[in-house]
């Protein structure tokens, strides 16, 4: 199957024929697979997650770059080596590239690996739209959904308790575990 192709599908499954998903304030969001061109765009995307972080600590900027290089790379090497199959998609917003998004699959389990979005692509609905697809997938299949949230990162876990998430568990004291179990927020999206 061709990267096009993957596409198709993977907006197919969002709605609209293969165009993406109309977001509530305006607008649409689409996925298509990360291609070999992507690759400093996605070390934006992760670097923007990073940003506070890396505010506090005094190294010259090459320095910085390195280390997300470094971090951007292990963490994407896990991923591969935990969940071969996994799906990698760059987010678009009216077809720009605003962030990305990884999920693994398994026979049980729906993973959130990761959804990052560019600060100014947030807040506008599209993480809510990509979320609650997955929990319609997570309905449909009767599959648990999961994902890992850091410890210190309070809106985060608000967006996904929202969401109908629950914390079930915290790992190494630096994530929470969190599983969507259905609830208030956990209504299907448009």
């Amino acid at each position: 199957m061709t990267h096009a192709d993957e596409d198709k599908e993977r907006n197919s499954a969002a709605g609209e024929g293969g165009k993406g998903v109309a977001l509530p304030g305006g607008g649409r969001v689409a996925l298509r697979a990360v291609g070999p061109g992507d690759e400093e765009f996605l070390l934006a995307v992760y670097a923007s997650t990073r940003e506070q972080e890396l505010a506090q600590v005094n190294w010259p900027e090459e320095m910085k770059q390195a280390f997300l290089r470094q971090q951007s790379d292990a963490q994407r090497r896990e991923y591969e080596s935990r969940y071969p199959e996994a799906e990698y998609d760059v987010i678009l917003l009216d077809g720009r590239p605003v962030g990305r998004l990884w999920i693994g699959r398994d026979e049980a389990e729906i993973r959130l690996l990761d959804i990052a979005l560019l600060p100014d692509a947030q807040r506008h609905g599209v993480g809510a739209v990509l979320v609650g697809r997955l929990i319609d997938e997570a309905r449909a299949t009767g599959k648990r959904l999961r994902h890992m949230v850091f410890v210190m990162n309070e809106g985060a876990r608000r967006f996904y308790e929202r969401h109908g998430f629950v914390v079930f568990e915290e790992v190494g004291g630096a994530y929470l575990h969190m599983e969507w179990r259905g609830g208030v927020g956990a209504a299907p999206t448009p």
